[in-house]
């Protein structure tokens, strides 16, 4: 069993050999400084919001205590989110895991509060029934809105998790490390591989991560995108976009044996 994680790299070429290898890659560089500060405000105006309304979203089956504020459907919510949906650099690792037509399940973020206990070691598709298949069948796309530490709950993984081609059981020990990088670190993963979220040991800092969540295209979208999407957000919308989202199909959905549009 691996012990650790592939370093961060600025390369997209290494990225997709460490996917292929490690089934994750942390990629640095892909956000300018001004890009993550309004990544950053519109995510925690979100949260304000969801809080002041009395709406934290805590309590998520995978984690443990009310640490944890989910905020869910955040591609409604502001237009830089739908930015890195389809942001080139995610789009590639993506097609490196998955191919392409791909759909966007969700995208959500967790801000791992003070003094948060962490949460289930888990791997992303436990919906496909075992054996599972010789490929993963979903990537997260994380994207690191506050800095990653161990100390702030840094998401943590089991290096070479992925070649067990199941869940995590009971007998399973819990070896996991911090995926730790600077504030735009970018974390893809592939579905197979065990995680969770970090015990954020601080008294005074919170760690907010994105995660945009695709699949192969057979698959149900966790979000439903045609009862709960921001109309707004398919104004100019790109092919890319309406293919992650369902609305424009390559392959299943058609309409009468067309695409939607």
């Amino acid at each position: 069993m691996r012990t650790a994680l592939p370093p961060i790299t600025d390369d997209l070429g290494q990225a997709e050999r460490d996917l292929r290898e490690h089934g994750i890659c942390l990629v640095t560089g892909v956000l300018t400084p001004a890009q993550l500060a309004d990544v950053r405000s519109a995510l925690y105006r979100a949260a304000k919001l969801d809080a002041q309304r009395n709406v934290t979203h805590s309590g998520f089956k995978l984690d443990y205590g009310e640490g944890n504020h989910r905020v869910w459907n955040t591609l409604s919510l502001d237009p830089v989110f739908a930015d890195l949906v389809e942001h080139p650099v995610a789009l590639r690792l993506v097609r490196s895991v998955l191919g392409w037509p791909a759909l966007l399940g969700n995208q959500s973020a967790n801000i791992a509060l003070p003094g948060c206990v962490g949460g289930m070691l888990h791997a992303d598709q436990i919906f496909v029934q075992e054996p599972w298949p010789a490929l993963p069948q979903g990537c997260n796309v994380a994207w690191c809105i506050d800095e990653f530490t161990e100390e702030n709950g840094a998401t943590r993984f089991v290096p070479g998790s992925h070649l067990h081609h199941r869940p995590p059981g009971e007998d399973d020990r819990d070896i996991s490390v911090p995926a730790v990088g600077p504030a735009g670190t970018v974390v893809v993963f592939e579905s197979r591989l065990w995680h969770r979220t970090g015990e954020n040991r601080t008294t005074d800092r919170t760690r907010a991560g994105l995660f945009g969540w695709y699949t192969r295209p057979i698959y149900r979208a966790q979000e439903n995108w045609f009862l709960s999407l921001n109309p707004r957000i398919l104004e100019g919308a790109s092919d890319d976009l309406l293919v992650l989202l369902g609305y424009k199909t390559e392959g299943l959905g058609k309409i009468n044996g067309r695409s939607p549009r």
